[in-house]
């Protein structure tokens, strides 16, 4: 599915991948957001940097993207101590506005799960694991 926009010089299509990535990084600017993606999600993603792939800036984003219009869902793992009701509203605010402003797509909604709470002191997935003491 993509999104174009019509004018009398031709035709604009944007790719959901595209508005995807978007909403990845817009939503990652967001002080309070740690990571995003489901456990799984999130597992993938720590091989993937194991075989030397970047991590998606998509992972835990999920879009639908019409002629004019655009909706997203995010998968969210907050920071513990971050009020979750304003990062939501932050992130919402910052998702769409990038969208509106790179794509030109009216942003009908933006959807938010939080999955998980980043602990202090907890270590990153992204972090190399030790090795077994057992075989």
């Amino acid at each position: 599915m993509t999104g174009a926009l019509t004018s009398d010089m031709g035709t604009t299509t944007i790719d959901d991948g595209v508005v995807a990535k978007i909403a990845g990084l817009a939503a990652r600017e967001v002080s309070g957001v740690f990571d995003m993606g489901g456990g799984a999600a999130r597992a993938m993603g720590t091989v993937r940097g194991f075989v030397g792939a970047d991590k998606s800036v998509a992972q835990g984003v999920s879009v639908e993207v019409g002629e004019r219009q655009a909706a997203v869902d995010l998968d969210l793992v907050v920071e513990y101590g971050s009020a979750i009701p304003d990062l939501a509203s932050a992130v919402r605010k910052n998702v769409i506005s990038a969208i509106e402003r790179m794509c030109g797509l009216e942003v009908t909604e933006v959807n938010i799960k939080v999955d998980d709470v980043h602990l202090p002191g907890q270590k990153s997935e992204d972090a190399p694991k030790k090795e077994p003491r057992v075989q």
